[in-house]
């Protein structure tokens, strides 16, 4: 049974060493890091940079208790995601939301490059085939994933998976050919319904990789479209449609995870999810909900199946809060399952299936 340790995000003392900052010291001292990182490792902090709009990534602070727990050990620490929209654009959202090389103590990187094309294609599985990870991911020696817990319109729930299956993978190809869209719907394309269509521009604003146009109709550029949905979603009169095979997708995510682990030699990835804050949707939004449940706080392992398996155990038995969008869901329908229609489970489970891990866990407390 594989240990995951957690930290209660609870502090009911006036003392530094009840703090969230406090525990994940703790946490690191505890896994002991340099049974993963040798001497000189350079070592990829994976995390989520956000959104214009959003903040409920995970904090500046908390990343560089890492990097300083890496450096401890000899490593030598970057902290890092891929582009997502253009990349000095991503990299004034990570500014602004205050990771910078001064707040997290090490450089802050874009994994593949300014443009997103910088990767290596990689064997990803029957679905895939085969994806572009990441270079500067690809060519680390150790890597701490750093996940902040919340759902996904199309996964249900995005934790340490989600967070190497689109995060770890390159934005485009070299030919600027979206890789992502080859997880996100693999035999499908995005399309327009000119009759429902009022031309409001909503699907144009949204989409953050300029794959959409309008003039006296929507123009769509499938060649660099990701198929992430998030036209779909904004738009009130369903006039664009994307046919996604719910399973398919989150059994294309495990293998895209797989392909990010695959990289690495066996033991030198941890995982660190944040159980706090949990909204029903993704940090990518421009926007940020209110949490969905209580902050339940920080658990950590080497294993992403268990890790990801008792970070959603433990939000889907958490208490729904009031006056938020969990709020008046029916308490029999799980919670993710409720919030997007999908269940979270379906990708987790496939990761062990593919050998990413084991499911049984035991919770290790560190208060």
């Amino acid at each position: 049974m594989k240990e995951v340790i957690f930290a209660s995000a609870r502090s009911k003392e006036f003392s530094y060493q009840t703090s969230m900052v406090a525990k994940l010291e703790r946490m690191l001292r505890k896994v002991d890091l340099s049974r993963y990182i040798a001497k000189d490792d350079y070592v990829a902090i994976k995390t989520h940079f956000g959104s214009e709009g959003g903040h409920r990534i995970v904090r500046p602070i908390f990343l560089k208790k890492v990097v300083e727990a890496v450096k401890a050990v000899g490593g030598k620490p970057f902290v890092t995601d891929t582009v997502r929209l253009k990349g000095l654009d991503y990299l004034e959202i990570a500014n602004m939301e205050g990771i910078t090389p001064l707040s997290v103590g090490c450089p802050v990187i874009l994994a593949d490059g300014l443009f997103g094309r910088n990767c290596q294609r990689v064997s990803a599985g029957n679905i895939l085939g085969e994806i572009g990870i990441a270079s500067e991911i690809y060519d680390a020696d150790a890597m701490v994933v750093v996940t902040h817990c919340k759902g996904h319109i199309q996964a249900g729930y995005g934790g340490a998976i989600k967070n190497l299956a689109m995060g770890a993978v390159s934005d485009k190809n070299r030919e600027g050919k979206s890789e992502r869209a080859k997880i996100h719907a693999t035999d499908t394309q995005l399309d327009w319904d000119e009759g429902k269509c009022e031309l409001c521009g909503d699907c144009v604003d949204i989409c953050d990789h300029d794959a959409l146009t309008m003039s006296e109709k929507i123009e769509i550029n499938h060649f660099i479209c990701h198929k992430c949905r998030r036209c779909v979603e904004v738009c009130e009169n369903d006039a664009l449609i994307l046919p996604v095979m719910e399973d398919e997708f989150q059994m294309a995510m495990a293998e895209a995870a797989k392909a990010a682990l695959d990289t690495f030699k066996k033991g030198k990835v941890i995982f660190i999810n944040f159980v706090m804050e949990v909204m029903p949707h993704c940090d990518c939004h421009p926007h940020s909900d209110v949490p969905v449940i209580n902050d339940q706080g920080i658990l950590m392992c080497d294993d992403i199946v268990a890790m990801d398996l008792a970070s959603l155990d433990m939000i889907e038995k958490s208490p729904r809060l009031p006056d938020s969008a969990a709020e008046n869901l029916d308490a029999k329908t799980g919670l993710f399952k409720g919030l997007t229609g999908r269940d979270p489970y379906v990708h987790v489970h496939h990761a062990a299936k593919l050998g990413l891990g084991q499911k049984e866990y035991k919770l290790v407390r560190m208060d």
